[in-house]
């Protein structure tokens, strides 16, 4: 599968685009602060400025949409999708929006926000959802992950496995076509908070901007740091608000099949994920 599709499939939904019969709510849109997530490992209490977020819930839109070229106006992602009438606040501003179905919705957080406590809530034309109290964080480091069942050992156990891609961008590492300790590899993730350029309202972004000077991201292999030096890149990915790539130089130490995190700011991401690399 070309990359591109497979991170539009990873940042719109987990399930099948599809369009729906609209029908109006009979009830309010039903969530909870639990069921707020970072949409790369729906992990609860992990969002920052500039990340991808997903909510999980009943009556959160009227039908089911994506976002579509023709939906990006001006270069900018839209606040509404379809005609679901589906708006996400935030401090009472409105978030981009990738995907609204009745029962989950992928946003955007408006990159101009500022770490400390919002109010989340959603509204559906006149009905509106529970104002949530959360806390956004200056950076909330999740990898996206492959699909279950798309990660398989040689012996048929399942493992969890980071979206990564060799330096081509499109060849995406599995366990039957891993790295190679001293390859390039490109890491996918989102919630690596401010870039230079900063991120601008909802725009796509055009070009790379690296994370802010200053930045102390480390990428852990088995739980060990790599050099810094081999970070070759980390910064936003061109044509995907919210979305960042992090280019890496794989060292030649580097074991078969290393779990990996992402630290920064003092978050770490999911245990567990592995990058499949075969020495």
């Amino acid at each position: 599968m070309p990359l591109a599709l497979l991170l539009l499939g990873l940042i719109v939904a987990r399930c099948a685009l599809g369009a729906d019969v609209a029908a109006v709510p009979r009830d309010a849109p039903v969530y909870t602060a639990l069921s707020i997530v970072n949409a790369a490992d729906n992990q609860s209490g992990a969002l920052a400025p500039n990340s991808i977020g997903t909510i999980y819930g009943v009556n959160l839109a009227y039908s089911t949409a994506g976002v579509t070229e023709s939906d990006v106006q001006g270069g900018s992602l839209p606040v509404m999708l379809g005609a679901s009438e589906t708006t996400v606040f935030i401090d009472y501003s409105p978030a981009a929006l990738y995907y609204v179905s009745p029962t989950q919705i992928n946003f955007l957080v408006p990159p101009n926000l500022l770490p400390g406590p919002v109010i989340v809530y959603v509204a559906v034309d006149s009905w509106h959802g529970s104002l949530l109290n959360l806390t956004l964080a200056r950076a909330a480091p999740g990898l996206f992950q492959l699909a279950p069942g798309t990660c398989q050992l040689p012996s048929g156990a399942d493992l969890e496995c980071a979206v990564a891609t060799l330096a081509d961008g499109w060849s995406v590492l599995t366990p039957s076509s891993p790295a190679r300790p001293g390859d390039i590899v490109i890491l996918w993730a989102t919630g690596l908070g401010q870039t230079t350029p900063p991120a601008y309202n909802f725009q796509l972004p055009t070009a790379a901007a690296p994370l802010i000077a200053g930045a102390n991201l480390e990428v852990l292999l088995d739980g060990v740091a790599v050099p810094s030096s081999a970070i070759e890149y980390a910064g936003v990915a061109p044509g995907y608000a919210g979305l960042y790539q992090i280019n890496l130089l794989l060292p030649l130490s580097t074991g078969a099949n290393p779990e990996i995190r992402l630290q920064l700011d003092g978050a770490t991401s999911i245990p567990g994920v592995h990058l499949p690399v075969s020495p």
